[in-house]
């Protein structure tokens, strides 16, 4: 399989990839690490007629953590958050999402960025990212903006970005001292896209009375899901088997999941049940 001919430009800074990107609009794709963009191309299921590739644009792939909130480059590789011990200590439900992104060849060339903008359903970042109540900052020669997660996808393979923008950078609130979280997913084999994935972030008081929670989703929709009702079922209450087991039934009832070859929406809903229930049991150290 072949994609069909397309005209290639490499950008050597941002300004001059935004002013290709705006020259050429929707007929133009950004080429990062480019694991899902290739491929389709390859199938022919996208057929740019120009690709902008950005990686030699610099700035774009580092991670810098403040005592507020951590700034990790579009361009920066799923490996490279894999295997960084601050995020792991910082980050952790982040750090294990990413872990569970395909196979190491992967992660070793794909991007946050690209991740993000491929904007598909059963992607693990951009569920664990709006469990952190992540935002997203997009470039373009009119200036730039920023977009909280939560309103950056809008449907499959669909994003908030107009034709003329870029994302540069997510920027990831830093959760509480004593915030808990968990991320579980389950695929037919390790590396295949998860049939369901719960990401969890927890915050307790010593009293273990839950003090705030959000409970997200991937493949449960055609955006990545917060689940307000699972989430609010346990605010104000004493972490337990049975609050925990209260909260994942409300998630697998609000939920509205698409269904496919793998696995029925009744199955994607038993999934979401056993999921966040083993999440939340685990980030609340609660055994079910």
């Amino acid at each position: 399989m072949k994609p069909p001919v397309f005209a290639y430009a490499a950008a050597d800074h941002l300004e001059q990839a935004l002013e290709l990107k705006q020259q050429y609009g929707s007929d133009a794709r950004f080429l990062a690490g480019g694991q899902s963009l290739v491929p389709a191309m390859n199938y022919r299921l996208v057929q740019p007629k120009v690709l902008i590739d950005i990686n030699r644009v610099e700035g774009f792939a580092e991670i810098a953590s403040k005592a507020d909130e951590t700034r990790v480059g579009a361009l920066t590789r799923l490996a490279m958050i894999e295997g960084d011990a601050s995020l792991a200590q910082s980050l952790p439900v982040l750090v294990d999402a990413c872990r569970h992104v395909a196979h190491p060849q992967i992660r070793n060339r794909g991007t946050v960025g690209g991740n993000l903008c491929q904007a598909d359903p059963a992607s693990e970042l951009p569920a664990v990212l709006l469990a952190l109540d992540a935002r997203v900052r997009a470039r373009s020669l009119r200036g730039e903006r920023w977009i909280a997660l939560a309103d950056f996808h809008r449907g499959i393979y669909e994003t908030a970005l107009d034709d003329s923008e870029l994302v540069t950078e997510v920027a990831i609130p830093q959760p509480p001292a004593d915030a808990r979280s968990c991320f579980l997913e389950t695929a037919r084999r390790r590396g295949d896209f998860a049939m369901m994935g719960v990401a969890v972030v927890l915050v307790s008081d010593g009293d273990r009375r839950c003090l705030s929670a959000r409970i997200a989703l991937c493949n449960a929709g055609p955006v990545p899901v917060l689940a307000k009702a699972g989430s609010s079922a346990l605010v104000g209450e004493i972490l337990s088997t049975q609050t925990i087991d209260a909260a994942a039934r409300a998630v697998a009832a609000e939920i509205d999941p698409p269904g496919s070859l793998q696995a029925s929406p009744e199955f994607q809903r038993h999934l979401a049940y056993v999921l966040t229930r083993r999440a939340l049991g685990n980030a609340a150290e609660v055994t079910a």
